[in-house]
């Protein structure tokens, strides 16, 4: 198979998200990739390893909403140079404790041998953790 280039690579990715393929998504992904939340959220840090990113940051966020209310993810841009590939989408939904969810995000991808090796996003973190984790 030829390698994609870094562009298709993070395209193939979030349509994998969008869709719900797992196995494109885990393939997406170098094993020692790191992805990096920004703010204070319980999401927020660095993870890192495709099992870290794929099991633990990106599936542990979908039990944050509710079961009829997971988020869709709608690509709403991609520029690329080189490596470097930077990609905005909108992620909606409803969260579990039915509050909804509308956020626009921006990652900045890195991609070498047609695998992501590292993300860092950008969000509305406010918004995200009146959404996702209210307080009581």
């Amino acid at each position: 198979m030829t390698e994609l280039d870094p562009r298709a690579v993070v395209v193939r990715y979030v349509t994998a998200v969008a869709e719900g393929d797992l196995a494109t998504l885990v393939d997406s992904f170098a094993e020692d990739a790191t992805w990096t939340y920004p703010g204070d959220l319980p999401l927020s840090g660095v993870w890192r390893g495709r099992d870290a990113i794929v099991n633990d940051f990106l599936g542990g966020a979908g039990a944050l909403f509710a079961p009829d209310g997971l988020p869709t993810v709608t690509l709403t841009n991609v520029l690329a140079d080189g490596e470097q590939v930077v990609a905005e989408w909108l992620s909606e939904g409803t969260a579990a404790g039915g509050a909804p969810y509308r956020n626009q995000c921006l990652g900045i991808y890195t991609v070498r041998a047609g695998r992501i090796t590292a993300v860092r996003e950008y969000c509305d973190t406010l918004h995200a953790a009146r959404a996702l984790f209210p307080q009581d």
